[in-house]
């Protein structure tokens, strides 16, 4: 059964559809199953893995006239990855959302369809607070928060963990923070120090160890409607993102086998 990642914060230009389309390639090519949900009606996820979001199939055909998501899913040329492509059409979901019942829960409902065919679903999330987000975090296992290295950056987290915490104590309680991710982190400027520094002081572990550089590289994949890592698998852009794949499961591992040593110790006792 898949583990279902929102990537997700209100601040536009942090690296969300990035993190989303980069870090799905790189569980893809580490030979995880991996979705991703285009859930922003930017659509750049889905034209950033090369498909042209006015010819294809998409979520709101999902979300709204109940279509099984696995008629529309698309393989992309990157190994083990697929996507649920979006249209500007989502943008007027939410409206047609607000009366319906369960709404908050329509993400979730449509995402067990598929589940279990995956290791990984990543929710590309639009940046806004906005019903179909809403949706995004009860949908989902865990968040991951990309953070802008950049002193502003650092204002807008604000609103996001109050947003996190009332989906756990009214929708989702199991969802959990997976990570903050330091994104276009420049090594030449001394706030992106400043700014990794008070993440860590604020939010210790919760911080991943791994960043992601500004890299020209990154920025010019989505042209040409690749991952990176089918781009330029040698770029640090690539590195960075199969470092933080890695990062992911190797946390996993740790937590299944404190849960296992758990177990072991409460038969004992028992």
């Amino acid at each position: 059964m898949g583990k279902i990642i929102a990537i997700a914060n209100q601040k536009g230009g942090v690296g969300k559809t990035t993190t989303a389309v980069n870090l799905g390639g790189s569980f893809g090519v580490l030979e995880y199953k991996t979705l991703i949900v285009d859930a922003d009606p930017q659509a750049n996820a889905t034209s950033g893995v090369g498909f042209d979001p006015q010819k294809t199939r998409n979520i709101y055909e999902c979300l709204i006239d109940g279509i099984h998501p696995s008629e529309v899913i698309l393989s992309t040329d990157n190994p083990n990855l697929d996507i649920l492509p979006s249209h500007i059409d989502l943008v007027g979901a939410e409206l047609e959302m607000i009366n319906m019942p369960k709404r908050e829960y329509m993400m979730k409902a449509m995402l067990e369809k598929v589940k279990d065919n995956y290791d990984y679903i990543l929710i590309d999330c639009s940046p806004s607070l906005g019903l179909i987000t809403v949706n995004s975090l009860t949908a989902a296992d865990s968040i991951i928060i990309p953070v802008q290295s950049e002193y502003y950056s650092l204002e807008g987290l604000g609103k996001l963990l109050n947003t996190i915490k009332i989906i756990q104590g009214r929708l989702n309680p199991n969802l959990s923070i997976e990570g903050l991710l330091v994104t276009l982190y420049d090594t030449r400027l001394r706030l992106a120090n400043h700014v990794v520094e008070e993440l860590k002081t604020h939010f210790q572990d919760l911080v991943f160890d791994t960043v992601i550089h500004r890299n020209t590289n990154l920025a010019e994949a989505p042209s040409f409607g690749a991952t990176i890592i089918m781009h330029d698998a040698a770029s640090k852009g690539a590195i960075n993102y199969l470092n933080l794949a890695r990062e992911i499961i190797q946390r996993e591992e740790i937590e299944k086998l404190s849960n296992d040593n758990q177990k072991i110790s409460l038969n004992d006792e028992l």
